[in-house]
Order: C-alpha cells, then structure tokens, then sequence
C-alpha cells in the first residue's frame, strides 16, 4: 500500500513540474510600426518594421534614434534586438541605436518598449 501511495505522490509531482512552454505565447510581432521615440523629453517620429525574426526602421531625426537594421528575439516580456548595422558613427551617442533587451508591452495595436536608460517608443502597429 505505501508503495501505491509513493508511486502516486510520485506520478503527481512529475505532473506538476513538467513545465508546458505552449501555454504562454508571446505575440506576433510581424508588421509596420509608426509612433513616436522619445529621450529625456526629446521626441521623434519613427517607423519600426518587424518581418520574420527581423527589423529595420527610420527616424525623422538623424540618428535619433539610429534603427538601422537586423534581428530581434522575443522572450520573458523583451525584446532582444541585435543591430546588423557594422559601420557606426562616433558622431553620436551609441545607445541611440536600436540594440540589446527593450522591456515591451502590448494594449491593442500600441507598442511600447523601454530601455535599461528610459528610452521608449511608443509605436502603433499599421
């Protein structure tokens, strides 16, 4: 009889802590992005563009923020982007590029994704 009831507890354990990665997926990115980037109270427009694991996107400000182009991972509410761009310019600040773990929340069609410094964009998705 102990041996049922351990064999029980058992099988109960390894149910609970198999761990179903399905259950919690994160959302679909893939689309055009129009919004806004803003930094210590300066602002600019900005168009993102997300398509099959990678991005690209423009500034009406140069370089504020430099997008330019590569990939993105999506994972744990970030948004890991790996900027592709090889050649950067020491004429501005480097955290202007989009790059690295952006903490992301989505209400509707609007994106908002902050950094570790405070940047956000905030962006609708077209």
């Amino acid at each position: 009889m102990k041996t049922k009831i351990l064999i029980l507890i058992g099988i109960i354990i390894m149910a609970f802590a198999c761990n179903n990665d399905d259950d919690s997926t994160e959302p679909n990115f893939e689309g055009q992005y129009i919004g806004t980037f803003e930094r210590n109270g300066m602002i600019s427009k900005v168009e993102l563009n997300f398509n099959k694991g990678n991005f690209s996107g423009e500034s009406d400000r140069i370089n504020f923020p430099a997008i330019y182009f590569g990939s993105f991972s999506v994972q744990n509410n970030t948004l890991n982007f790996d900027n592709k761009q090889l050649i950067i310019t020491t004429e501005f600040d480097p955290n202007l590029v989009l790059n690295g773990i952006w903490k992301y929340q989505i209400n509707d069609n609007t994106l908002n994704m902050t950094n570790s410094i405070g940047d956000v964009y905030i962006l609708t998705k077209e």
